[in-house]
């Protein structure tokens, strides 16, 4: 479906319907599409390829980190531990 701006504007109610229903709505602005409303399910994709981010495992075979709990007293000493 598509709809304009001025659509969503006053008449958001209605579309938000229609994507609960699970029903895609374009939103156009000056005749040119800007937008998509889809439903939160079809959105489980992005959720997957979030989970498996290399970034999310950057610590997993750091042997500093083994025992968290010192790892993270350690960071809290400081770097000097004769400091004023």
């Amino acid at each position: 479906m598509k709809a304009t701006a001025k659509d969503l504007r006053f008449h958001s109610r209605e579309l938000l319907d229609t994507v609960n229903r699970g029903e895609e709505v374009i939103i156009t602005y000056r005749g040119r599409p800007c937008a998509k409303l889809v439903p939160l399910e079809q959105d489980s994709k992005n959720k997957k390829e979030n989970k498996e981010n290399e970034l999310f495992g950057i610590w997993k075979d750091n042997p500093d980190v083994k025992d968290v709990e010192k790892y993270v007293r350690k960071l809290r000493k400081g770097r000097f531990k004769d400091a004023c």
